[in-house]
Protein backbone atom coordinates (compact mmCIF):
# COMPACT_ATOMS: atom_id res chain seq x y z
CA UNK A 1 0.00 0.00 0.00
CA UNK A 2 1.38 3.56 -0.91
CA UNK A 3 1.64 6.45 1.48
CA UNK A 4 -0.71 8.47 -0.10
CA UNK A 5 -3.60 5.11 0.48
CA UNK A 6 -2.32 4.62 4.17
CA UNK A 7 -2.58 7.91 5.38
CA UNK A 8 -5.01 9.16 2.86
CA UNK A 9 -3.20 11.99 1.63
CA UNK A 10 -4.65 14.09 -1.00
CA UNK A 11 -4.81 17.13 -3.09
CA UNK A 12 -4.14 18.98 -6.13
CA UNK A 13 -2.89 22.46 -4.76
CA UNK A 14 -0.33 22.68 -1.69
CA UNK A 15 -3.53 23.89 0.58
CA UNK A 16 -5.21 21.38 -0.11
CA UNK A 17 -2.37 18.53 0.66
CA UNK A 18 -1.66 20.80 3.89
CA UNK A 19 -5.35 19.67 4.83
CA UNK A 20 -5.45 16.23 3.96
CA UNK A 21 -2.25 16.20 6.19
CA UNK A 22 -3.89 17.73 8.43
CA UNK A 23 -6.47 15.41 8.35
CA UNK A 24 -4.68 12.45 8.72
CA UNK A 25 -3.18 13.71 12.07
CA UNK A 26 -6.16 15.08 13.53
CA UNK A 27 -7.77 11.64 12.87
CA UNK A 28 -4.55 9.37 14.21
CA UNK A 29 -3.99 8.11 10.81
CA UNK A 30 -0.66 9.87 11.27
CA UNK A 31 1.23 9.74 14.36
CA UNK A 32 3.80 11.93 16.01
CA UNK A 33 7.27 10.80 15.07
CA UNK A 34 5.71 9.65 11.64
CA UNK A 35 7.75 10.87 8.55
CA UNK A 36 5.92 11.90 5.40
CA UNK A 37 6.83 10.68 2.11
CA UNK A 38 10.02 12.48 0.38
CA UNK A 39 8.48 15.57 -1.81
CA UNK A 40 9.08 14.08 -5.38
CA UNK A 41 7.67 10.76 -3.80
CA UNK A 42 4.61 12.52 -2.57
CA UNK A 43 4.47 14.46 -5.93
CA UNK A 44 4.54 11.58 -8.11
CA UNK A 45 1.81 9.75 -6.18
CA UNK A 46 -0.47 12.92 -6.36
CA UNK A 47 0.51 13.96 -9.73
CA UNK A 48 1.62 16.93 -9.26
CA UNK A 49 5.20 19.31 -9.53
CA UNK A 50 7.16 19.05 -6.15
CA UNK A 51 6.97 22.82 -6.34
CA UNK A 52 3.59 22.25 -4.56
CA UNK A 53 4.11 19.34 -2.66
CA UNK A 54 7.29 21.51 -1.09
CA UNK A 55 4.88 24.26 -0.64
CA UNK A 56 2.59 22.12 0.82
CA UNK A 57 5.47 20.64 3.66
CA UNK A 58 6.90 24.68 3.76
CA UNK A 59 3.33 25.70 5.45
CA UNK A 60 3.05 22.45 7.25
CA UNK A 61 6.39 23.08 8.88
CA UNK A 62 5.67 27.14 9.73
CA UNK A 63 2.51 25.84 10.95
CA UNK A 64 4.35 23.32 13.65
CA UNK A 65 3.00 20.31 12.78
CA UNK A 66 6.03 19.23 10.89
CA UNK A 67 9.54 19.42 10.92
CA UNK A 68 12.35 18.73 8.80
CA UNK A 69 15.18 17.40 10.81
CA UNK A 70 18.74 16.45 9.53
CA UNK A 71 18.83 13.24 7.73
CA UNK A 72 15.33 12.06 9.00
CA UNK A 73 13.58 13.58 6.04
CA UNK A 74 9.92 15.55 7.45
CA UNK A 75 8.62 13.89 10.38
CA UNK A 76 4.87 14.94 12.47
CA UNK A 77 5.55 16.79 15.38
CA UNK A 78 4.97 15.39 18.76
CA UNK A 79 2.84 18.04 19.60
CA UNK A 80 1.50 19.10 15.88
CA UNK A 81 -0.72 22.31 16.90
CA UNK A 82 -4.28 20.56 16.09
CA UNK A 83 -6.57 18.66 18.16
CA UNK A 84 -5.03 15.00 17.66
CA UNK A 85 -6.22 11.59 19.42
CA UNK A 86 -4.27 11.42 22.92
CA UNK A 87 -2.54 8.66 23.34
CA UNK A 88 -4.19 5.26 24.50
CA UNK A 89 -5.01 4.46 27.74
CA UNK A 90 -1.62 2.62 29.63
CA UNK A 91 -3.14 -1.22 29.98
CA UNK A 92 -3.92 -2.85 33.22
CA UNK A 93 -1.49 -2.60 36.12
CA UNK A 94 1.23 -0.63 34.78
CA UNK A 95 3.13 1.82 36.79
CA UNK A 96 3.17 5.31 35.12
CA UNK A 97 6.50 6.41 35.32
CA UNK A 98 6.34 8.81 32.12
CA UNK A 99 4.28 11.50 32.66
CA UNK A 100 6.98 14.05 34.55
CA UNK A 101 4.11 15.75 37.04
CA UNK A 102 4.58 16.45 40.70
CA UNK A 103 3.22 13.88 43.31
CA UNK A 104 0.18 15.38 44.32
CA UNK A 105 0.38 14.28 47.82
CA UNK A 106 3.55 16.75 48.38
CA UNK A 107 1.31 19.67 46.76
CA UNK A 108 0.26 22.02 49.60
CA UNK A 109 -3.40 21.75 50.42
CA UNK A 110 -5.36 24.60 48.96
CA UNK A 111 -8.30 24.86 51.27
CA UNK A 112 -6.97 27.38 53.61
CA UNK A 113 -6.15 29.36 50.93
CA UNK A 114 -8.93 29.44 48.78
CA UNK A 115 -11.01 30.66 51.58
CA UNK A 116 -8.86 33.65 52.12
CA UNK A 117 -9.26 34.76 48.20
CA UNK A 118 -11.33 37.91 48.23
CA UNK A 119 -14.30 36.98 46.48
CA UNK A 120 -15.01 39.97 44.37
CA UNK A 121 -15.13 40.77 40.62
CA UNK A 122 -12.50 42.76 39.05
CA UNK A 123 -12.96 44.83 36.04
CA UNK A 124 -10.80 46.14 32.84
CA UNK A 125 -9.03 48.79 34.28
CA UNK A 126 -7.12 47.52 37.08
CA UNK A 127 -3.67 46.62 37.41
CA UNK A 128 -2.86 43.20 35.34
CA UNK A 129 -0.23 42.12 37.92
CA UNK A 130 -1.70 41.62 41.05
CA UNK A 131 0.84 44.17 43.68
CA UNK A 132 0.56 41.52 46.47
CA UNK A 133 2.10 38.85 44.04
CA UNK A 134 4.71 41.19 42.49
CA UNK A 135 5.55 41.90 45.98
CA UNK A 136 5.86 38.45 47.24
CA UNK A 137 7.25 36.60 44.08
CA UNK A 138 9.81 39.72 43.45
CA UNK A 139 11.41 39.31 46.89
CA UNK A 140 11.83 35.44 46.45
CA UNK A 141 13.79 36.15 42.68
CA UNK A 142 15.84 39.03 44.38
CA UNK A 143 16.91 36.51 47.28
CA UNK A 144 18.27 34.38 43.86
CA UNK A 145 20.28 37.54 42.66
CA UNK A 146 17.60 38.37 39.81
CA UNK A 147 16.58 41.65 39.68
CA UNK A 148 13.27 42.88 40.07
CA UNK A 149 13.16 46.18 38.58
CA UNK A 150 10.63 45.28 35.83
CA UNK A 151 8.12 42.22 36.87
CA UNK A 152 5.21 40.56 35.09
CA UNK A 153 2.65 37.84 35.75
CA UNK A 154 1.89 35.08 32.66
CA UNK A 155 -0.06 31.57 32.55
CA UNK A 156 2.89 29.69 33.35
CA UNK A 157 6.22 29.11 32.09
CA UNK A 158 6.17 28.10 28.73
CA UNK A 159 3.67 30.90 28.12
CA UNK A 160 6.31 33.24 29.71
CA UNK A 161 8.99 32.06 27.52
CA UNK A 162 6.41 32.35 24.20
CA UNK A 163 5.82 35.74 24.36
CA UNK A 164 9.22 36.08 25.07
CA UNK A 165 10.45 34.80 21.86
CA UNK A 166 8.16 36.54 20.05
CA UNK A 167 8.62 40.19 21.59
CA UNK A 168 11.84 39.63 19.59
CA UNK A 169 12.06 36.54 16.90
CA UNK A 170 10.79 36.18 13.52
CA UNK A 171 10.27 33.07 12.05
CA UNK A 172 13.32 31.34 10.64
CA UNK A 173 15.15 32.86 13.97
CA UNK A 174 17.49 30.58 15.56
CA UNK A 175 17.39 29.48 19.02
CA UNK A 176 20.05 27.84 20.91
CA UNK A 177 17.78 24.88 22.87
CA UNK A 178 19.44 22.49 25.29
CA UNK A 179 19.82 18.74 23.74
CA UNK A 180 18.29 16.45 24.86
CA UNK A 181 15.52 19.47 25.77
CA UNK A 182 12.28 19.85 26.71
CA UNK A 183 9.84 18.47 24.28
CA UNK A 184 7.12 20.94 24.47
CA UNK A 185 9.79 23.80 23.70
CA UNK A 186 10.72 22.10 20.92
CA UNK A 187 7.51 21.92 19.68
CA UNK A 188 6.96 25.33 20.23
CA UNK A 189 9.34 26.49 18.40
CA UNK A 190 8.41 24.51 15.31
CA UNK A 191 5.32 25.91 16.31
CA UNK A 192 6.83 29.49 15.44
CA UNK A 193 8.34 28.82 12.95
CA UNK A 194 12.33 29.09 14.67
CA UNK A 195 15.27 26.96 14.38
CA UNK A 196 16.09 25.06 17.16
CA UNK A 197 20.02 24.83 17.27
CA UNK A 198 20.93 21.90 19.81
CA UNK A 199 23.59 22.75 23.01
CA UNK A 200 24.77 19.66 24.30
CA UNK A 201 23.83 18.62 28.12
CA UNK A 202 25.59 17.57 30.70
CA UNK A 203 25.12 17.21 35.00
CA UNK A 204 25.96 21.17 34.92
CA UNK A 205 23.67 21.89 32.67
CA UNK A 206 24.03 23.56 29.44
CA UNK A 207 28.01 23.31 28.20
CA UNK A 208 29.27 27.00 27.48
CA UNK A 209 31.59 25.87 24.16
CA UNK A 210 28.80 24.91 22.65
CA UNK A 211 27.00 27.44 22.84
CA UNK A 212 29.53 29.61 21.98
CA UNK A 213 29.39 28.02 18.70
CA UNK A 214 25.76 28.35 18.84
CA UNK A 215 26.02 31.67 18.62
CA UNK A 216 28.68 31.98 16.30
CA UNK A 217 26.15 30.31 14.17
CA UNK A 218 23.78 33.15 14.44
CA UNK A 219 21.62 32.24 17.58
CA UNK A 220 19.28 35.07 18.08
CA UNK A 221 17.95 33.69 21.74
CA UNK A 222 18.69 30.78 24.19
CA UNK A 223 16.94 29.25 26.63
CA UNK A 224 18.30 27.67 29.54
CA UNK A 225 17.22 25.55 32.41
CA UNK A 226 18.83 26.45 35.20
CA UNK A 227 17.57 23.60 37.34
CA UNK A 228 15.65 20.15 37.02
CA UNK A 229 16.17 20.58 33.28
CA UNK A 230 13.75 18.11 31.25
CA UNK A 231 14.29 15.55 30.47
CA UNK A 232 17.91 14.99 32.27
CA UNK A 233 17.86 16.69 36.00
CA UNK A 234 20.87 18.29 35.32
CA UNK A 235 21.41 21.48 37.38
CA UNK A 236 23.29 25.01 36.31
CA UNK A 237 25.95 25.11 38.62
CA UNK A 238 27.78 28.71 40.20
CA UNK A 239 31.40 27.12 37.65
CA UNK A 240 29.05 26.93 34.82
CA UNK A 241 26.77 29.58 35.12
CA UNK A 242 29.69 31.75 35.37
CA UNK A 243 31.24 30.08 32.09
CA UNK A 244 27.47 31.04 30.40
CA UNK A 245 27.48 34.27 31.55
CA UNK A 246 30.89 34.57 30.02
CA UNK A 247 29.70 33.38 26.46
CA UNK A 248 26.91 35.81 26.41
CA UNK A 249 28.35 38.71 27.58
CA UNK A 250 30.04 38.33 24.44
CA UNK A 251 27.13 38.50 22.47
CA UNK A 252 24.83 41.33 23.61
CA UNK A 253 22.30 40.84 20.84
CA UNK A 254 21.39 37.66 22.14
CA UNK A 255 18.04 37.36 24.15
CA UNK A 256 18.28 35.49 27.40
CA UNK A 257 16.08 33.47 28.75
CA UNK A 258 15.73 31.19 32.14
CA UNK A 259 13.00 28.62 32.82
CA UNK A 260 13.17 28.04 36.11
CA UNK A 261 10.53 25.75 35.99
CA UNK A 262 10.70 24.06 39.13
CA UNK A 263 12.06 26.45 41.33
CA UNK A 264 12.22 25.81 45.17
CA UNK A 265 11.31 21.84 44.82
CA UNK A 266 14.37 21.20 42.11
CA UNK A 267 16.16 20.20 44.81
CA UNK A 268 19.49 22.52 44.35
CA UNK A 269 20.63 25.72 44.28
CA UNK A 270 19.53 28.57 41.73
CA UNK A 271 22.43 30.59 40.02
CA UNK A 272 21.28 32.77 37.53
CA UNK A 273 23.05 32.90 33.99
CA UNK A 274 21.14 35.36 31.64
CA UNK A 275 20.84 38.87 33.72
CA UNK A 276 23.73 40.49 32.85
CA UNK A 277 22.14 40.39 28.95
CA UNK A 278 20.71 43.78 27.76
CA UNK A 279 17.71 41.46 26.77
CA UNK A 280 17.00 38.93 28.84
CA UNK A 281 14.30 37.30 31.30
CA UNK A 282 13.72 34.56 34.12
CA UNK A 283 10.88 33.04 34.37
CA UNK A 284 9.62 31.75 37.55
CA UNK A 285 6.88 29.00 37.68
CA UNK A 286 4.42 27.85 40.60
CA UNK A 287 3.33 25.16 38.67
CA UNK A 288 5.38 22.02 40.25
CA UNK A 289 5.32 23.90 43.42
CA UNK A 290 1.66 24.35 43.90
CA UNK A 291 -0.12 22.26 41.59
CA UNK A 292 -0.04 22.12 37.62
CA UNK A 293 -3.56 23.39 37.37
CA UNK A 294 -2.18 26.93 38.75
CA UNK A 295 -0.31 28.29 36.17
CA UNK A 296 1.06 31.22 37.22
CA UNK A 297 4.70 32.15 36.28
CA UNK A 298 6.31 35.54 37.23
CA UNK A 299 8.68 37.31 34.70
CA UNK A 300 12.22 39.24 35.50
CA UNK A 301 13.68 41.25 32.98
CA UNK A 302 15.16 44.47 31.38
CA UNK A 303 12.66 47.37 30.90
CA UNK A 304 12.12 47.00 27.36
CA UNK A 305 11.50 43.20 27.40
CA UNK A 306 9.09 43.41 30.24
CA UNK A 307 7.07 46.24 28.58
CA UNK A 308 6.60 44.11 25.17
CA UNK A 309 5.73 41.15 27.39
CA UNK A 310 2.97 42.93 29.41
CA UNK A 311 1.64 45.13 26.40
CA UNK A 312 1.27 42.15 24.16
CA UNK A 313 -0.60 40.02 26.76
CA UNK A 314 -2.32 42.75 27.52
CA UNK A 315 -3.83 43.19 24.15
CA UNK A 316 -4.44 39.20 24.10
CA UNK A 317 -5.50 37.61 27.21
CA UNK A 318 -5.29 40.77 29.29
CA UNK A 319 -4.06 39.13 32.13
CA UNK A 320 -4.01 36.27 34.37
CA UNK A 321 -7.69 35.47 36.26
CA UNK A 322 -6.63 37.51 39.65
CA UNK A 323 -8.53 35.10 41.53
CA UNK A 324 -5.02 32.06 40.26
CA UNK A 325 -2.58 35.44 41.31
CA UNK A 326 -4.53 35.90 44.64
CA UNK A 327 -4.45 32.02 45.28
CA UNK A 328 -0.46 31.57 44.87
CA UNK A 329 -0.14 34.94 47.15
CA UNK A 330 -2.01 33.31 49.83
CA UNK A 331 -0.16 30.11 49.37
CA UNK A 332 3.25 31.85 49.30
CA UNK A 333 2.64 33.20 52.19
CA UNK A 334 1.08 30.77 54.23
CA UNK A 335 3.02 30.11 57.45
CA UNK A 336 3.00 25.93 56.14
CA UNK A 337 4.26 26.88 52.38
CA UNK A 338 8.30 26.33 53.43
CA UNK A 339 7.86 23.31 55.46
CA UNK A 340 6.00 21.65 51.94
CA UNK A 341 8.07 23.34 49.45
CA UNK A 342 11.38 21.53 51.61
CA UNK A 343 9.39 18.55 52.48
CA UNK A 344 8.71 17.83 48.34
CA UNK A 345 12.17 19.05 47.68
CA UNK A 346 13.96 16.55 50.13
CA UNK A 347 11.32 13.66 48.94
CA UNK A 348 12.80 14.41 45.40
CA UNK A 349 16.07 14.15 45.99
CA UNK A 350 15.74 10.97 47.83
CA UNK A 351 13.85 9.44 45.18
CA UNK A 352 16.43 10.37 42.23
CA UNK A 353 18.84 8.87 44.54
CA UNK A 354 17.09 5.89 45.00
CA UNK A 355 16.41 5.49 41.44
CA UNK A 356 20.23 6.44 40.79
CA UNK A 357 21.84 4.35 42.81
CA UNK A 358 19.43 1.17 41.89
CA UNK A 359 20.38 1.93 38.32
CA UNK A 360 24.04 1.74 38.99
CA UNK A 361 24.20 -1.53 41.20
CA UNK A 362 22.75 -2.91 38.04
CA UNK A 363 26.02 -1.31 35.97
CA UNK A 364 23.36 1.26 34.32
CA UNK A 365 24.63 4.93 33.50
CA UNK A 366 21.88 8.06 34.50
CA UNK A 367 22.04 10.90 35.22
CA UNK A 368 19.57 13.37 37.63
CA UNK A 369 21.02 16.02 40.32
CA UNK A 370 17.40 17.56 40.16
CA UNK A 371 14.05 17.90 40.05
CA UNK A 372 11.64 15.08 39.06
CA UNK A 373 13.30 13.23 35.65
CA UNK A 374 16.31 10.71 35.58
CA UNK A 375 17.57 10.40 31.98
CA UNK A 376 19.12 6.60 31.15
CA UNK A 377 21.36 6.35 27.64
CA UNK A 378 19.74 3.06 25.97
CA UNK A 379 21.37 1.53 22.48
CA UNK A 380 17.42 1.36 21.49
CA UNK A 381 14.72 3.65 22.49
CA UNK A 382 11.32 1.68 21.02
CA UNK A 383 12.42 -1.50 21.86
CA UNK A 384 13.36 -0.65 25.71
CA UNK A 385 10.52 1.24 25.94
CA UNK A 386 8.33 -1.59 24.44
CA UNK A 387 10.02 -4.32 26.82
CA UNK A 388 9.61 -2.51 29.91
CA UNK A 389 5.97 -2.03 29.18
CA UNK A 390 5.34 -5.94 29.07
CA UNK A 391 7.08 -5.79 32.34
CA UNK A 392 4.85 -3.48 33.69
CA UNK A 393 6.34 0.01 33.76
CA UNK A 394 5.81 3.19 31.31
CA UNK A 395 8.23 5.30 30.44
CA UNK A 396 8.79 8.03 28.35
CA UNK A 397 11.47 7.59 25.12
CA UNK A 398 13.78 10.03 24.20
CA UNK A 399 13.11 10.81 20.67
CA UNK A 400 10.76 13.58 21.41
CA UNK A 401 13.32 15.19 23.43
CA UNK A 402 16.46 15.38 21.40
CA UNK A 403 17.93 16.73 18.01
CA UNK A 404 21.19 15.59 17.51
CA UNK A 405 21.94 14.08 21.10
CA UNK A 406 21.58 10.04 21.41
CA UNK A 407 18.82 7.80 22.21
CA UNK A 408 17.79 7.53 26.04
CA UNK A 409 14.54 7.14 28.02
CA UNK A 410 13.35 9.39 30.92
CA UNK A 411 12.03 8.27 34.05
CA UNK A 412 10.21 10.48 36.36
CA UNK A 413 11.26 9.92 40.05
CA UNK A 414 8.70 12.04 41.35
CA UNK A 415 5.72 9.26 42.72
CA UNK A 416 8.09 6.40 43.32
CA UNK A 417 7.38 4.34 46.32
CA UNK A 418 9.70 2.34 48.76
CA UNK A 419 11.68 -0.48 46.55
CA UNK A 420 10.18 0.74 43.34
CA UNK A 421 13.68 2.10 41.82
CA UNK A 422 14.70 -1.85 42.54
CA UNK A 423 12.48 -3.74 40.87
CA UNK A 424 12.03 -1.07 38.15
CA UNK A 425 15.84 -1.15 37.57
CA UNK A 426 16.21 -5.18 37.80
CA UNK A 427 13.49 -5.10 34.73
CA UNK A 428 15.16 -2.51 32.84
CA UNK A 429 18.92 -4.26 33.27
CA UNK A 430 16.62 -7.56 31.93
CA UNK A 431 15.11 -5.16 29.10
CA UNK A 432 18.71 -3.99 28.17
CA UNK A 433 19.72 -7.32 28.02
CA UNK A 434 16.82 -9.97 26.83
CA UNK A 435 17.58 -13.16 27.87
CA UNK A 436 19.68 -12.90 30.07
CA UNK A 437 19.25 -13.15 33.71
CA UNK A 438 19.95 -10.18 36.46
CA UNK A 439 19.80 -10.57 40.17
CA UNK A 440 20.29 -8.55 42.23
CA UNK A 441 23.72 -8.48 43.64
Amino acid sequence: MSVVQQYRLAGRRASEIVASVEAAIRSGRLQPGATLPPVRTLADELGVSPNTVAAAYRSLRERGMVSGARRKGTTVNHAPGVPSRTAPPLPAGVRNLAEGAPDPRLLPPLSHALRRVPARTRLYDEPPALPRLIDLAGAELRADGVPTDELAIVGGAMDGVERLLGAYLRPGDRVAVEDPGYANLLDLLAAMGLRADPVPVDDEGMQAGALGQAVARGAAAVVITPRAQNPTGAAVTKARSAQLREVLHSAPEVLGIEDDHAATVAGTGYHPCVVDQPRWAVVRSTSKVFGPDLRVATVAGDEQTIARVAGRHRLGAGWVSHLLQELVAELIEQDSVEHWRSRAAERYADRRAEMLAALDGRGISASGTSGLNVWVPVPDEAGTVARLLEAGWAVAAGQRYRLDAGPGVRVTISTLEPGEAERFAADLARCLTPGRPHYAG
